[in-house]
């Protein structure tokens, strides 16, 4: 399965201007399967519910769709959606290539050190669906520092671990560091796609990466506009789970 990620210095509560640019992103892509955009792709990483938040029919839903049709691709992106009472929903979403609905996640753990919980409401609930033989699972961001919820997607059958996410450079090593550790603890792919650029708030490092089961980046987007991008092999993911069967030993309350 062939996996792209897009990274670009989002614009700043300006949905328009983030749609073209994906597009263009995007423009020389001729073959993918699993498009990846980050978390809050539309609008950058805002506590501005009311501005940024998305009725339905949503926008970037149909935005997210429309790349599935062109690319003929399954496509994941994060948006805000409205919810009841005061807070919003920071969510992701995949559609396949018809515009049929894969999958949608809320985050579970709003980061609470930037205010973000008092914002939006916290998910409770994992998300895995099936592309071309694969489990796929995806989280957002802060979500990546609790193991926990990804070793309950791998006891569920995850095979790819997807994180989209707006992670600051002043962590970044704790980013890549975090990733390959998910990946190594949960014999499994794991895809990090993060923005880079900056908003009114924090500069983003980028490093949007591809990590194989064994811990290893297999693609790297570097620092500035563009994607990551690889060929990942499901057969690894299974022959390494049954050579070395340390989930068999895990242990989930």
């Amino acid at each position: 399965m062939k996996v792209i990620g897009c990274q670009w210095d989002l614009a700043w509560e300006d949905p328009e201007s983030n749609y073209a640019r994906v597009e263009e992103l995007l423009a020389p892509v001729e073959r993918a399967d699993l498009i990846v955009l980050p978390e809050m792709f539309s609008s950058g990483f805002s506590m501005n519910v009311e501005r940024i938040a998305e009725f339905t029919p949503s926008r970037s839903e149909e935005f997210l769709k429309l790349i599935a049709s062109q690319k003929d691709s399954a496509v994941i992106g994060g948006l805000v959606r409205h919810e009841e009472g005061e807070k919003g929903s920071n969510e992701l979403i995949a559609f396949d290539p018809p515009g049929s609905e894969l999958g949608r996640y809320r985050k579970n753990r709003t980061f609470r050190y930037t205010g973000e919980s008092e914002f939006y409401e916290n998910g409770t609930e994992l998300s895995l669906w099936q592309w071309q033989d694969w489990n796929v699972a995806p989280l957002i961001c802060y979500d990546l520092r609790f193991p926990e919820l990804f070793r309950k997607a791998t006891a569920k059958g995850a095979e790819v671990l997807v994180v989209i996410a707006s992670w600051p450079t002043v962590r970044v090593e704790q980013w890549i560091t975090l990733l390959r550790a998910r990946a190594i603890e949960n014999l499994a792919y794991v895809v990090g796609v993060n923005r880079c650029g900056s908003d009114p708030n924090v500069d983003y490092p980028g490093r949007s990466v591809i990590i194989d089961p064994w811990g290893v980046i297999v693609a790297d987007a570097g620092g500035g506009d563009g994607l990551v991008e690889a060929e990942i092999d499901l057969e690894k993911v299974r022959s390494w789970r049954d050579e070395f069967p340390a989930l068999q030993d895990m242990e989930i309350s």
